[in-house]
């Protein structure tokens, strides 16, 4: 078994994980909390996905803080139009993302 030396992680299931991000259906939008303060939602995520890296990607591509709750990414101001070629980069196939 080969050992990506990136990621630590076994070859096959990278090329798995590369295959499940293709196929997602990924939804982007805002809330507003209390005292007006906006917060990006990004969900839709499949349980084969590590959505905690996927979030720490997207806080430090943005440079906002952010949590994971509930399977979604909650990303601490208004980055609807931001997120959307942050997740291209990081494999999502572009089709699949709705951001309106």
């Amino acid at each position: 078994m080969e050992i990506d030396p990136r990621t630590g992680l076994p070859v096959e299931a990278i090329a798995w994980e590369d295959l499940a991000k293709s196929e997602q259906k990924i939804t982007v939008r805002t809330e507003t909390r209390r005292y007006g303060k906006s917060i990006t939602i990004v969900s839709g995520f499949d349980k084969s996905i590590d959505i905690k890296g996927t979030a720490k990607s997207l806080k430090a591509a943005l440079a906002c803080g952010g949590t994971v709750k509930d399977g979604e990414i909650e990303l601490q101001g208004n980055h609807k139009k931001q997120v959307k070629p942050v997740l291209v980069k990081l494999g999502f196939s572009e089709d699949a993302i709705d951001d309106s």
